[in-house]
């Protein structure tokens, strides 16, 4: 059985960091790009970030510069480095694992989903 599940999300104020995990369990993980997504209430679903299976990374404008994505495959961890953060962050992010080695922040699609996990940014 496929799993995700992330983690790391909290409360931050403007302008500080958080890092979001996603363990990955029941598949290949270093034969799947990855993928986080985030929605907001009153907003549409947004990805913010790809990374494929051989480590290219790719980036929403609204995070470029911000964000980062990495992936540790022996650990079937991908996570999500945020920093700069600002209150249009704020959303639930959700981890997503794309069965293509290969696509891009444009074609990446969401094959199996985890749970999500709630970031705050406020003052």
């Amino acid at each position: 059985q496929v799993q995700l599940v992330e983690s790391g999300g909290g409360l931050v104020q403007p302008g500080g960091s958080l890092r979001l995990s996603c363990a990955a369990s029941g598949l290949t993980f270093g034969s799947y790009a990855m993928g986080w997504y985030r929605q907001a209430p009153g907003k549409e679903r947004e990805l913010v970030a790809v990374i494929t299976s051989g480590g290219n990374s790719y980036y929403a404008d609204s995070v470029k510069g911000r964000f980062t994505i990495s992936r540790g495959n022996a650990k079937n961890t991908v996570y999500l480095q945020m920093n700069s953060l600002k209150p249009e962050d704020t959303a639930v992010y959700y981890c997503a694992a794309d069965r293509r080695r290969l696509t891009t922040i444009a074609t990446f699609r969401g094959d199996y989903w985890g749970q999500g996990t709630q970031v705050t940014v406020s003052s």
